[in-house]
């Protein structure tokens, strides 16, 4: 079975004294063949250059956290909170770890779309190098190149390695985490400080994406319990120590929130009661998994529309083209692993590695499976270091003990099975590149002939049929990589790959309707999602497979304006709705028309609106004097004037505009002290019926719109409609 030796070779052994810093950077471990270091070295070097490729076509990405690495960037207290306006009026409904870095890029270098998500890049290419590094641990150089190759290809990958969610980041503290813990599983002297890393990094991870971070908790601290060569009661005793190395790592910020008095810092966002830990057991806790999500677009287990649950979920038309290419074969690799290993000593490493990646993978995969809250696309990047090593290692098992003919026979089913299962998603793409699918089922299928003979071929014949199935199976996704990066994404929900690879441009859910007119053989485009019982959020309807002001190119969530060279949307050359008086008892429309469009449509809760150049020049005006230069309906409206200013914008209902911050005496209060300068008129956000759900925020943002609407003049800026609340009626 495929092994490194802690002694080095002879052959390849390195004189440490004559050869220089640089020269051992190049050159690697001494018992590394010369080829291995450069390779990997390159590795990293191709997957820097594709991310940082048309970086900038992305703009400011999800306006929602950018705005807040914006504020971050301007306030040490918002920087700390995570709150989406340095003037600390709520924060955003997750923990902050994952704005830290963009905030601190942007502190040092100034605002913009590279400075953002440059860490994100750098995280991607981190996670890379720490995933060839767990691999190569215990398996050959070639098993880790493979398995950063794959994670490298992983369109969803791809995607999210390059956008300012938090996913980025905990893929890479997750990683970090397995990686402590295989260290640790290879002695029993010195494991403790392995597993104290891999405890600061699930900690970490808590704080980037809360209860997430703990998914693949169980099946490590279970195979470390198992599997590591100290004695019973030092295995616990260390798993301890690295269960209070989680606690402190991920406790401090907590305690600090929950003990900090709630009137000096900034409402906890997508909490209902102003409490972190509400906000992590509930909204981002059980409320992932039983679709009880208070606070959320159909929240309050009214059903949000995020699709089919099951085990097919991810493999099916939405979710398939993000992240399954080799999914299958990844758990057929797995169960050969583990029959490879199954006879090994309790201690064996490369059986720990199996399991603990297997593990992690198995995990997941029935969470998001089976979970019946928000779900999104994009989530499936927490999959995809998990898979890419199990590709890597079972590839080398099996190539080790290819004479033997059921391990043959093993490589053959995993190129035959990803070619086949490439066909098929490259399938229901069929204008994207229609002379792939067929190219690479032709290869797969020789590849896996070759493979089933390469015990008794010649060794060359053998390398040449794996490369092939490996380029075979990797054609497809490279091909969705390439195709994401080549595009820029915006929007709180994001996929890659061409149009039809996932349903980005859509309402919640995963296999819901589509809004680009197409049905993906599912719902047309002119549909709400079931969370919106009432349309669309303020009354916005799609219309003809698009939204008034301009249809969404691919599917994506990009405004139809396009972008200004410094990220800024510009402004669409559609209109949506009315930009004057709404009828009584309706806002108008989310302020400048684009994005998502206005009329207070999906706009203004999942992608920013385009702010003109009269709308920045009002809020510009005498801004300095206030508190906030305006306030809006929800996170996205409020974000994109925000990063237009770079003046503190305040959201009222946070995120969906539905939590309960502030409360309309609050909002008078602040009005009435001259705080605020201008209110964004909008329909959307809290406003609508379907928004809140039972025990919601919504009423607040409601009666904050129509106590601003019937007590102060609305102003037309351009296409936006403002409201001076300095100047009643």
């Amino acid at each position: 079975m495929t092994a490194t030796t802690p002694t080095a070779t002879a052959a390849h052994a390195v004189p440490t004294a004559r050869t220089g810093r640089l020269a051992r950077l190049w050159r690697g471990r001494p018992e590394d063949a010369p080829w291995a270091r450069p390779a990997f070295l390159g590795l990293l070097a191709v997957t820097t250059a594709l991310y940082l490729w048309n970086l900038s076509a992305s703009g400011y990405a999800n306006s929602f956290y950018s705005a807040a690495v914006q504020a971050g960037g301007e306030s040490w207290k918002a920087f700390f909170f995570g709150s989406l306006d340095a003037a600390n009026a709520i924060t955003v409904d997750k923990p902050p770890a994952a704005l830290w870095p963009m905030a601190l890029s942007v502190r040092l270098f100034g605002l913009g779309s590279w400075q953002i998500l440059l860490p994100e890049v750098l995280m991607g290419v981190g996670t890379v190098a720490v995933l060839y590094a767990a691999v190569r641990r215990r398996f050959e150089a070639g098993a880790g190149l493979i398995a950063g190759a794959v994670l490298a290809l992983t369109p969803v990958a791809a995607l999210m390695f390059r956008f300012n969610n938090p996913d980025a980041l905990l893929a890479l503290l997750m990683t970090v985490a397995v990686y402590g813990v295989l260290r640790a599983l290879e002695r029993a002297e010195g494991a403790a400080k392995w597993l104290v890393l891999a405890g600061v990094a699930f900690g970490f991870a808590f704080l980037t994406k809360t209860l997430q971070a703990f998914l693949i908790l169980p099946p490590l601290a279970l195979v470390y319990a198992v599997c590591a060569p100290a004695r019973p009661l030092r295995r616990l005793g260390q798993l301890g120590l690295a269960g209070l190395a989680l606690i402190v790592s991920g406790g401090w910020w907590v305690a600090l929130v929950e003990l900090w008095p709630a009137a000096s810092r900034p409402y906890v966002g997508g909490s209902q009661n102003n409490s972190f830990l509400e906000l992590t057991f509930g909204y981002n806790g059980l409320g992932r998994i039983n679709g009880n999500e208070v606070g959320s677009v159909g929240g309050g287990g009214q059903g949000g529309g995020w699709g089919e649950t099951g085990p097919l979920r991810m493999f099916n038309d939405s979710i398939g083209g993000q992240i399954s290419w080799l999914l299958p074969a990844a758990l057929l690799l797995l169960l050969a692993g583990l029959v490879v290993t199954w006879r090994a000593p309790r201690t064996d490493t490369a059986r720990a590695a199996f399991l603990v990646w297997g593990g992690a993978l198995l995990m997941t995969l029935g969470v998001f499976s089976f979970m019946a809250g928000i779900f999104h696309e994009y989530y499936t990047v927490a999959l995809a270091p998990y898979l890419a090593a199990l590709i890597g290692m079972g590839a080398a098992v099996l190539w080790e003990e290819r004479t033997r003919f059921a391990a043959s026979a093993g490589l053959a089913a995993a190129a035959g099975v990803t070619a086949w299962w490439g066909w098929t998603l490259l399938g229901r793409t069929p204008d994207h590149l229609p002379w792939l699918r067929w190219t690479v089922l032709v290869a797969g299928a020789v590849a896996a002939l070759g493979l089933l003979a390469a015990g008794r071929a010649d060794r060359r014949l053998g390398l040449a049929a794996a490369g092939l199935g490996l380029a075979a199976g990797l054609a497809g996704p490279f091909a969705y990589t390439l195709e994401t990066l080549s595009t820029g994404h915006q929007g709180s929900i994001v996929t890659a790959g061409p149009a039809g690879a996932g349903f980005g441009g859509r309402g919640p859910g995963g296999g819901g309707p589509r809004m680009d007119g197409g049905d993906g053989g599912r719902n047309g485009g002119t549909q709400p999602p079931n969370g919106f019982p009432n349309g669309f959020p303020g009354g916005g309807q799609a219309q003809g497979g698009q939204f008034q002001g301009g249809q969404f190119p691919g599917g994506r969530m990009q405004p139809p304006g396009g972008q200004s060279p410094g990220g800024q949307n510009q402004p669409s050359t559609g209109q949506t709705g009315q930009t004057g008086q709404a009828p009584a008892g309706q806002m108008p429309g989310f302020g400048e028309r684009g994005g998502m469009g206005g009329g207070g449509g999906m706009g203004g809760l999942l992608n920013g609106a385009s702010v003109g150049a009269e709308a920045k020049e009002k809020l510009l005006q005498d801004a300095d004097a206030y508190t906030w230069a305006a306030a809006a309906v929800g996170a996205q409206n409020a974000a994109s004037y925000q990063l237009a200013t770079e003046k503190p914008v305040m959201a009222i209902g946070g995120f969906n505009g539905s939590d309960p911050s502030p409360t309309l005496a609050q909002f008078k209060e602040y009005v009435a002290e001259g705080k605020i300068h201008y209110f964004i008129g909008s329909g959307g956000g809290g406003t609508g019926g379907g928004m809140g759900g039972p025990g919601g925020g919504a009423g607040s943002s409601s009666e904050i719109s129509t106590w601003v609407q019937e007590n102060f003049a609305p102003v037309t800026v351009g296409s936006a409609t403002f409201y001076d609340l300095t100047s009643e009626k």
